[in-house]
């Protein structure tokens, strides 16, 4: 299978080309800087480097970029510094999510793509009744106003949840949504919620970089376990015991 990754440079993003890799997939990636990418990724028959920001290329040359994909993944973030936060582009990680998505459907394919965005459990999925406290209410309307990263997300799994929806024939998407990122060297035990299950604010878990790409990947790779998350935005945390 050959699978797109979007933000294939940042933390997570180049855990999951490896997990991709080690599964045996042939990956396409966009990067902006390929010098910082390692040693054994230009050496890597089944990887193919693409140098561009995604969100300049043309609707063509996106067509052009997933038409030979059968999975798209967006690990796409902000940098965190006053640039990466607050210049643009603002809406990077829900207008790629959106120009993807609609070079997918404009390419007619055969087949369905599987398109998984990497997301945050400080967004809520709006099908399902997850409440959250007042004080949690406020801080999230706070970080919508001062944090632009964090309206761009909700933004992106909103395009997933509401444009895309349930019956696209085109595309199927999962959104999966990570707690406190961490780094860890080794895949460990992890599980998987429908919702959070502790507030992302007040009482926030963890979740290692590298178990978020297993996971990810996993979906990629396993039938059952997309068909059991396909449409849906699953919480990730770190095993209770490690939590």
């Amino acid at each position: 299978m050959k699978v797109l990754v979007v933000g294939a440079s940042g933390a997570t993003g180049s855990q999951l080309v490896s997990q991709l890799l080690l599964q045996q997939h042939t990956v396409k990636v966009v990067v902006r800087s390929p010098h910082k990418l390692p040693e054994s990724w230009k050496n890597n028959a089944h990887l193919q480097m693409i140098t561009a920001s995604i969100l300049d290329l043309t609707d063509t040359e996106m067509q052009d970029l997933v038409s030979d994909c059968h999975a798209v993944a967006s690990c796409l973030g902000h940098n965190l510094t006053w640039k990466g936060i607050y210049g643009q582009p603002r809406r990077l990680v829900a207008d790629a999510t959106k120009r993807l998505c609609n070079a997918i459907e404009s390419n007619n394919l055969e087949h369905t793509t599987k398109f998984v965005l990497m997301n945050t459990t400080g967004n809520r999925n709006r099908d399902l009744d997850e409440s959250i406290s007042f004080a949690q209410k406020c801080v999230i309307g706070l970080l919508r106003i001062l944090l632009p990263p964090h309206i761009d997300n909700e933004k992106a799994a909103e395009y997933l949840r509401t444009q895309i929806g349930q019956n696209n024939t085109a595309i199927e998407w999962v959104a999966v949504r990570p707690d406190g990122l961490i780094n860890e060297e080794k895949v460990s035990d992890y599980e998987i919620f429908p919702s959070p299950t502790r507030s992302a604010i007040f009482n926030a878990g963890k979740v290692s970089r590298i178990n978020v790409a297993h996971f990810m990947a996993s979906l990629i790779n396993d039938k059952n376990l997309w068909s059991t998350w396909k449409g849906k935005m699953p919480v990730i945390y770190s095993s209770s015991k490690e939590n």
